[in-house]
């Protein structure tokens, strides 16, 4: 019953299997080897973005951190929200990145910007002139941090509102196939005919022993990632290992069978747990953040659950619970029935 993360979780088979076929004889290193030129080529087609340029790193952090230096000048406000994943726990890695930007928290509803907030945060930045910051580029995470989603249209309204301030978008997909699932949009739709320039699209989250991938949909400025990238320590000489990832991933739509497995697990447990407890944000993907009577840690911990307990008012209790793709009914069902007795 482990519903701490998505990362706790194994490796599918599928992708073991493609790590072993990747193994077999030598490939050229830093990217230069077929296999990595196979899946560049592949995540295009995903995309449906055939001119975009595709860059595989190991980590989210990097992912993200690289794709908002690449669009973010050092004296720039990165507009997110208040409580996401590169403004709470990337240990400032992307101002690092960067070179200094700010990031500025805006104010959200269940972890979700709206226009109003969006456009608030925006004529507030820069008023100043040289003695402020400036505004310097919108990222958005999907599935955001309390685990709700963005539709394509909720993207395009954020977007549109930085586009007009000549801001480039970036989105934190490290949950990017579990939003897709939720929402039934195409990559394409979440994304560039979203308004969104460039993405880190993840996979460890969703099966992957660590890769994820910058997706640039300018490909003028696909040099300067490769450098930065580089220049970070980030270029990984056994690229094909990455790669290999990818396309075990990609084959047959296994990682959206992976997310829409983890979201139904989700789903269950939420249906379960409800007469036992309150959940604090609406459940729309594979985590959600839920209350309950004090004295619950204790009884659940007892019956081998595990999982992230979150702040709560006085007198409660409060967890995070993830879902992923190897949870299975009976973990959710065991869950369920520890929590009731």
């Amino acid at each position: 019953m482990n519903f701490a993360s998505d990362n706790t979780a194994p490796i599918p088979p599928q992708i073991m299997a493609a790590l072993l076929r990747a193994n077999d004889g030598y490939a050229m290193g830093y990217g230069n080897d077929p296999l990595t030129a196979r899946v560049q080529s592949r995540i295009r087609e995903v995309f449906q973005a055939p001119q975009a340029a595709v860059h595989l790193v190991a980590t989210g952090t990097a992912a993200n951190s690289l794709a908002l230096a690449l669009v973010c000048p050092p004296w720039g406000a990165v507009f997110c929200e208040a409580q996401a994943h590169v403004n709470m726990d990337e240990c400032g890695a992307p101002e690092f990145f960067t070179s200094g930007a700010k990031l500025v928290g805006v104010p959200g509803n269940h972890g979700r910007m709206s226009p109003d907030t969006l456009a608030y945060a925006l004529a507030h930045t820069g008023a100043s002139g040289v003695h402020g910051v400036q505004r310097g580029a919108l990222t958005i995470t999907n599935v955001t941090e309390a685990g709700t989603v963005y539709t394509p249209d909720a993207i395009a309204a954020l977007t549109a509102l930085a586009r007009a301030k000549g801001l480039p978008c970036h989105l934190d997909g490290a949950r990017f196939a579990n939003a897709l699932v939720a929402t039934g949009a195409t990559p394409a739709e979440m994304t560039w005919k979203a308004g969104i320039d460039v993405v880190s699209f993840g996979g460890t989250k969703n099966g992957l022993m660590g890769v994820e991938a910058v997706v640039l949909f300018d490909p003028a400025r696909s040099w300067e990632l490769e450098l930065r990238r580089k220049r970070a320590g980030h270029l990984a000489s056994k690229m094909r290992y990455l790669a290999a990832q990818m396309d075990g991933w990609l084959d047959d739509d296994l990682w959206l069978s992976l997310a829409r497995d983890a979201n139904a697990m989700a789903a269950r447990l939420a249906r379960g747990i409800a007469p036992h407890a309150t959940p604090m944000h609406p459940v729309e993907a594979n985590m959600m953040f839920v209350r309950w009577a004090a004295g619950t840690h204790d009884r659940l911990r007892a019956a081998g659950a595990m999982y992230y307990p979150w702040t709560a008012p006085e007198g409660q209790e409060a967890a995070r619970l993830v879902t992923s793709w190897s949870t299975t009914e009976a973990d959710v069902d065991r869950f369920v029935a520890a929590l009731a007795s």
